[in-house]
């Protein structure tokens, strides 16, 4: 097979999980790479280059991992000097048009719910029989999932604004938008140029599954000339999908669209809160759009459930709830996860990403009970407290002298849930939705969560 990278010189920006698979790939297939990486303590099976060794001259692409700033002095000279910059998406896709041509793609961008849709829809196009696995963020990395001996007939792909900041290439028979909120605007420069990323999803697809609810997708989708599906909580119109009464109906992909085709009961989403409802509607959306029967997206909804760190119940006893969300790391999640509960004993902060907390303070702030505010960016929420509702009771919390970022001690997380249960009574949760990222203090969002629930559980055997 002819995979034309033999004999071209890579150098990949980006020496974790996604560059190190687009290096094994391009390796495999005859060409030369070489790795440059800011972190120096980034794990890499192939050597690394210091940014001051980098001679732009020996190399005639460039592959930018997802995360990897525009602005970056290495990329800015690559542009300037003409060489070609790839992306693994892009990458993946010229071996999958190549290995396995008539393998369908389909996608998911937003700015929260990306992980648990992707999987939903996944388990959905699986419990129908179809050959199919989700990748991205979540799973394998795209590159190795389209790269095997034996290629799924259908990839759906978890894309972040950073993947679409780059993509050029990828064509898919869907792609879905949950949600547009502020996140991760000290990489992107304006909200303007995040939404523009996220919604150039739509550049390269035939079907858009879109959130009927938010303003935002909304307003951008007017100009967008393809097919357009909307989603809502509400009764849907013809062309939509939506709910009424306890069920989740079809009036997008039917024969008739003055009928409606049942998809599920509301009951059959767990856990039942709205924005699941609204992720297993943008699921079923993208598995209609490749023809899968409404009772199997039924009976694959009835048996799914989200992954860790998302609205996991770690703890419930004494007429108390302790939940992990935290996969919640941008006020628009945290606040989802908030409105869930009617009296909520709050672990919130960390790294901001240059997002505003405004707006989930001012509308959260009667459900939470008592506050209990960490790392690198809490005085960001504190300001909204102040500002907002300075009478909430809230407490910042520093680590311990012995405490370090990814080390045997979780001094700092035995902190934060002893005075959480020095406030929690029964109707209360306890709940660790930080609207942040993590590493400023943890090693990722999972790390946080599992010594959440390491500290929790241990805080139960002291009980005991």
């Amino acid at each position: 097979m002819d995979i034309s990278f033999a004999g071209r010189n890579y150098l990949i920006l980006g020496a974790g999980i996604t560059g190190n698979s687009i290096g094994r790939t391009l390796v495999k297939y005859g060409a030369s790479v070489s790795f440059l990486d800011e972190n120096s303590e980034v794990q890499s099976e192939f050597p690394l280059l210091k940014p001051e060794d980098v001679d732009i001259n020996n190399y005639d692409t460039v592959v930018v991992s997802p995360g990897w700033n525009p602005k970056n002095v290495i990329l800015v000279a690559a542009i300037e000097a003409g060489l070609k910059i790839e992306n693994e998406i892009d990458i993946a896709w010229d071996i999958s048009r190549q290995k396995s041509p008539l393998q369908k793609w389909l996608a998911l961008t937003g700015t929260n719910g990306k992980t648990t849709t992707v999987e939903m829809t996944a388990a959905i196009l699986q419990n129908a029989g179809f050959n199919a696995v989700a990748c991205g963020n979540v799973g394998d990395t795209v590159i190795d999932a389209v790269d095997r001996e034996e290629p799924f007939d259908y990839l759906i792909l978890e894309l972040s604004s950073f993947q679409l900041h780059w993509l050029k290439k990828a064509e898919f028979v869907s792609a879905a938008i949950l949600n547009i909120a502020e996140d991760h605007l000290d990489w992107h420069g304006s909200f303007d140029n995040y939404c523009k990323d996220k919604f150039s999803i739509l550049d390269r697809a035939a079907i858009g599954v879109l959130n009927a609810q938010d303003q935002e997708i909304c307003k951008r989708a007017q100009a967008w000339p393809g097919r357009k599906v909307f989603f809502s909580l509400q009764t849907p119109t013809a062309g939509e999908l939506g709910v009424v009464e306890d069920l989740l109906v079809d009036r997008a992909f039917v024969v008739d669209s003055s009928e409606a085709a049942m998809i599920a009961a509301i009951t059959d989403i767990q856990p039942t809160l709205p924005h699941s409802i609204s992720n297993a509607l943008a699921a079923a959306g993208l598995a209609r759009s490749v023809g899968v029967p409404h009772q199997m997206i039924q009976s694959a909804l009835r048996n799914f459930r989200p992954g860790r760190h998302r609205i996991e119940l770690i703890r419930e006893a004494n007429g108390a709830m302790w939940i992990d969300d935290s996969k919640a790391t941008n006020p628009h999640a945290a606040s989802a996860s908030i409105k869930s509960h009617l009296s909520v004993i709050w672990i919130a902060g960390g790294l901001a990403k240059g997002a505003d907390m405004s707006d989930l303070i001012r509308t959260c702030a009667k459900r939470i009970k008592f506050a209990i505010l960490i790392g690198a960016d809490r005085d960001l929420i504190e300001s909204a407290f102040l500002k907002f509702s300075p009478q909430t009771p809230r407490v910042m919390i520093d680590a311990d002298a012995d405490y370090t970022r990814g080390g045997l001690s979780n001094s700092l997380m035995e902190r934060i849930v002893t005075t959480a249960a020095s406030y929690v009574e029964a109707g209360d949760t306890v709940l660790m939705a930080p609207a942040c990222a993590s590493m400023d203090q943890f090693v990722s969002y999972a790390d946080r969560g599992d010594r959440f629930a390491e500290a929790v559980k241990k805080l139960v055997h002291h009980e005991g």
